[in-house]
């Protein structure tokens, strides 16, 4: 399984849109900054998208498709799971996270 992901910041401002086999261990190593880069510099460590796939090829031919849409679009997409931005690593890994 692959998963591609958006991460934004506290204030919704900054997005980065990411994929992974792993998204547990990747959202720990992104919320407590562990690997130098866009993420640790502008704090995005809330998650609010993801989506699955069965082929690594897929997961990154829809990353480079999100990573091409305006922000507005990014935004929509965001809210038609998660209206209200909520962080959603809680409620995937509720013992991960405190």
């Amino acid at each position: 399984m692959y998963y591609v992901y958006i991460l934004t910041n506290k204030t919704n401002k900054v997005m980065y849109i990411g994929v992974t086999n792993n998204l547990q261990r990747r959202l720990y190593e992104h919320k407590n900054s562990l690997v130098d880069g866009f993420t640790k510099k502008y704090r995005t460590h809330k998650l609010v998208y993801y989506e699955t796939h069965n082929y690594i090829h897929d997961a990154i031919l829809r990353e480079k498709q999100l990573k091409g849409l305006l922000r507005i679009r990014k935004n929509e997409l965001v809210e038609t799971t998660n209206p209200e931005w909520e962080d959603l690593s809680n409620k995937l890994f509720p013992d991960a996270y405190p």
